[in-house]
């Protein structure tokens, strides 16, 4: 890859994979670890596109290998949160209440709906992404889906 072509794919690119990443882990500095990461093994590695969503996809499905890796990773596994630690509390951020809905589902659901809506990928790429049949897929976003309208549904009284 040419110098050109790095600036244009971290340029286009870098946002999704810290989004992707944060959906992952939760935690805003360990995103810049993980796009790191993806980029390192796509500038080291001989690859050739055939076009720009099968890079896409490469990136996506690169970003949440790494993903999975690093929460297996000692490192993951043996720190502890700044909340846990009681001295002092982070100061707040606007957030919205959906998405902090969205962090509370199961992993694969909440990787089926962020790439869905927030990404806009379709069951079957979603699917190739995650490694799982389509059907897989479009069961988590109805389950995903369920869950989110009834927990909503509570908060505000709804039915």
């Amino acid at each position: 890859m040419d110098d050109r072509e790095v600036r244009r794919v971290v340029t286009e690119y870098s946002n999704m994979i810290k989004r992707i990443s944060y959906n992952y882990l939760k935690q805003p500095f360990d995103c810049d670890d993980i796009c790191q990461t993806v980029f390192m093994k796509l500038l080291t590695g001989d690859f050739e596109f055939e076009s720009s969503e099968r890079e896409k996809a490469w990136l996506v499905r690169t970003t949440i290998n790494a993903c999975k890796d690093f929460r297996k990773s000692a490192f993951f596994t043996k720190t502890v949160g700044l909340e846990e630690l009681g001295d002092k509390e982070a100061p707040a951020s606007e957030k919205s209440e959906i998405l902090e809905e969205i962090k509370r589902l199961p992993g694969n659901y909440r990787t089926a709906i962020y790439l869905h809506y927030y990404e806009g990928y379709s069951t079957e790429e979603i699917a190739d992404m995650m490694g799982k049949r389509k059907t897989s897929v479009s069961k988590y976003l109805a389950r995903g889906k369920k869950i989110l309208r009834e927990t909503l549904a509570d908060d505000y009284g709804m039915q």
